[in-house]
């Protein structure tokens, strides 16, 4: 059992940052791939980044790529999301989630996450 709490969300201007964060609690972290995704109004959730259970491998929606950066930390059970340049259609709720290592890494699927945190709001001001 993995229990996941999101923060660091908040208002910024767009070309602004912000740092996520994704407390774990649990004992089994990082048998855990995690991730991150993001869902605006009336869209469907989609995938932002992951990271592999040991933090040597990571994965980007194309929509992020040389934006966000994703890492963890197994020591304290978090994961980050480092936002950098953000843009207006970045404004979303981020939940972060934890798949088994058990699934492949790839592809990051929203029906392969076992754990979801409650989600933290982002909104970007243009």
């Amino acid at each position: 059992q993995v229990q996941l709490v999101e923060s660091g969300g908040g208002l910024v201007q767009a070309g602004g940052s912000l740092r996520l964060s994704c407390a774990a609690s649990g004992r089994t972290f990082s048998m855990y791939h995690m991730g991150w995704f993001r869902q605006a109004p009336g869209k469907e959730r989609e995938f932002v980044a992951a990271v592999t259970s040991g933090g040597d491998s990571t994965d980007y929606a194309d929509s992020v790529k040389g934006r966000f950066t994703i890492s963890r930390d197994n020591a304290k059970k978090t994961v980050y999301l480092q936002m950098n340049n953000l843009k207006p259609e970045d404004t979303a709720v981020y939940y972060c989630a934890a798949k088994s290592s058990v699934w492949s890494f790839r592809p990051s699927q929203v029906n392969q996450f076992d754990y979801w945190g409650q989600g933290t709001q982002v909104t970007v001001s243009s």
